[in-house]
């Protein structure tokens, strides 16, 4: 249900956008197969970039890009757990199959020519296995098994008995310090702090997909009272609109390769070796982990350093003359880091900390950091509660600070649209 309501409202926005499909996908950069695979429901994105790049394009308001991100959260989700229950469906017949057929199998394989041939029929009507789906199914069941073998030396190899301390050999490496659960015990005592192994970063990398959230990790022991109820997924490189976003590159402009559209924003920014000029405009989709309700807190910013701005070019990501612009959406916040003290200000209108998240209702906070007279390091951590435990989750980009410069009085550059190199911002159109 949840892919079929995303589909619904894709084709809601293209339909009142009067475009064809021809033409968005154009814009969008990709075939017109795809996008009408969308908008059907019989596919649905891996990346969030494209599907907002097409809402923006549609004129969505506001509120229908919160809903829409929302949407292909669960549609996401939901396209997970199918592939889960097909995989044991298919694993199940394995093991089905296998019984019927008995000791069948091996006078099967030694039949010359059976290979990739159709299916023949045994004695008692039913199908004769070819060689190729034998082999596939038995190798399936080899796979479970090993599994199964795996998931048992692993349980008997981890501590056993009460034990609130959390080992960190053999669990997932993270930073120190950066999550924590504070609970009570079963008899209402308070119960130590726990440590969500040393440190959490959920944050995504440059290069992975948007919508791959990172969880922390949880204590051998008690993993399912203390582990951390909810995901963070980060896109540190989102653009309101391309005009509004440039970057600062020890680069000349022969170096530099065209601006990229949003979604190849990660790459290009970690070739060229990238720094968010002026601003930078945080995605954050934050969500829970099952039925409870987790109350987000707040968002804190930290400051890690702060020096004197880059002295490198500036490149604009818009092309002149091509019109931008782009609403600011629900949630939104921004920081000034040139503050002693940045801290994080709901946008004229919109509510701030704290908000409710769940599993079947995540939320979508938007960042504004803007620098001028400094380059600055920063990260952001979430205080979350449930119940009677509380934590923090500590926000980067894929386990370094984020970083704005300021740009002022940098060369700047862009890029003309149908040019083939980088020019000097306000300068005459090369011939």
């Amino acid at each position: 249900m949840s892919a079929a309501e995303f589909a619904q409202l894709l084709r809601e926005l293209k339909e009142r956008s009067g475009l064809s499909y021809g033409t968005l996908a154009k814009r969008l950069h990709m075939s017109t197969s795809t996008l009408h695979r969308y908008c059907n429901g019989d596919a649905v994105p891996a990346d969030y970039a494209p599907v907002e790049r097409l809402a923006r394009l549609c004129k969505a308001s506001p509120e229908e890009l919160v809903a829409l991100h929302r949407r292909w959260v669960l549609a996401d989700a939901g396209r997970g757990r199918k592939t889960g229950v097909a995989e044991l469906a298919v694993t199940a017949a394995a093991e089905e199959t296998v019984r019927e057929e008995g000791g069948a199998g091996e006078e099967l394989l030694d039949q010359p020519g059976q290979l990739d041939q159709p299916d023949q029929l045994d004695q008692s009507g039913r199908p004769r296995l070819t060689r190729s789906r034998r082999t596939l199914l038995l190798a399936g069941v080899g796979v479970v098994a090993a599994l199964g073998a795996v998931a048992l030396a692993l349980s008997l190899s981890l501590p056993s008995g009460g034990s609130d301390e959390v080992k960190s050999g053999g669990g997932r490496s993270a930073e120190a310090g950066a999550a924590s659960v504070q609970g009570r015990g079963a008899e209402g005592t308070s119960s130590p702090s726990v440590s969500a192994s040393p440190s959490v970063s959920p944050s995504a990398s440059a290069s992975a997909s948007p919508s791959a959230p990172v969880s922390p990790s949880g204590s051998a022991a008690g993993a399912q009272a203390d582990s951390v109820p909810l995901t963070v997924a980060t896109r540190p490189y989102a653009w309101v609109d391309p005009c509004s976003q440039h970057y600062l590159i020890e680069r000349g402009p022969g170096q530099v390769a065209p601006p990229p559209v949003e979604e190849d924003a990660p790459a290009w920014v970690a070739s060229h070796g990238a720094v968010s000029a002026g601003e930078q405009f945080l995605a954050l989709t934050v969500q829970g982990t099952g039925e409870e309700t987790v109350v987000v807190d707040s968002l804190t910013v930290r400051t890690v350093k702060k020096r004197s701005p880059l002295a490198w070019n500036d490149y604009a990501m818009g092309y002149p003359g091509v019109g931008c612009g782009g609403g600011v959406p629900t949630r939104s916040f921004s920081v000034a880091l040139d503050a002693a003290r940045p801290a994080l200000v709901p946008e004229a209108g919109h509510r701030d900390f704290p908000f409710k998240v769940s599993e079947s209702d995540p939320e979508i906070y938007y960042v504004t950091a803007d620098a001028s007279a400094y380059d600055v390091s920063w990260y952001l951590e979430l205080s979350w509660s449930s119940g009677s435990r509380h934590g923090t989750l500590k926000i980067d980009d894929d386990g370094k600070p984020f970083r704005t410069s300021g740009e002022n009085g940098r060369p700047d550059y862009e890029f003309p649209l149908g040019g083939s190199a980088w020019e000097r911002a306000g300068a005459s159109p090369t011939p």
